[in-house]
């Protein structure tokens, strides 16, 4: 049986003040990204910031209610502390970009889709929002991002959270490639 999936409509916003926020990174995910995040968290009064980095050599086992996840190595023949190390970098990172602010954060580490990965927390955390960085202007961003799909525009389609997309890098007008 397909059914079609609830749209999103007035009823279904979340509330905007005083909600967590989702913000995905990467190990070296830029402080252009975690600042605009912190900022938007200030404006919005959010509670705190729940980064979370989704790792591709990692595979979803289980979700759990509290957005947690259970993750396994994609290689059973890989060295499965890896991970805590990238983990561990992940949470220094951010602790040297966020000292002294006044917002809590926390680093979920999650594996299987992105964007899937993504909204289960959100729903999880009650997020008003989700907050990703964008890609570069660059060549081999167009050819990941034509093989791979965008990571917001699979947010927007699966999701009623809006989706805000941080600007990272852009190039001037008259060197833009046209599609």
């Amino acid at each position: 049986m397909n059914q079609t999936p609830p749209q999103p409509s007035v009823s279904r916003l979340p509330g905007f003040r005083a909600q967590p926020l989702v913000v995905g990174v990467l190990p070296e995910t830029s402080p252009i990204l975690i600042h605009a995040a912190e900022g938007l968290a200030l404006g919005l009064d959010a509670p705190r910031l729940c980064f979370a980095y989704v790792d591709p050599t990692r595979v979803l086992v289980e979700e759990r209610p509290d957005g947690t996840v259970v993750h396994a190595p994609i290689d059973t023949d890989a060295d499965d502390s890896a991970w805590l190390e990238r983990r561990d970098a992940l949470t220094s990172h951010l602790r040297d970009q966020l000292a002294g602010t006044n917002v809590a954060w926390e680093l979920h580490y999650l594996a299987g889709r992105p964007d899937r990965a993504l909204t289960h927390l959100a729903r999880a955390v009650d997020a008003s929002m989700i907050v990703v960085g964008s890609r570069g202007p660059g060549w081999v961003e167009h050819v990941k991002e034509s093989l791979e799909g965008s990571l917001t525009a699979h947010l927007t389609q699966h999701q009623h959270r809006p989706v805000v997309t941080v600007p990272l890098s852009v190039v001037d007008w008259k060197d833009a490639v046209v599609r």
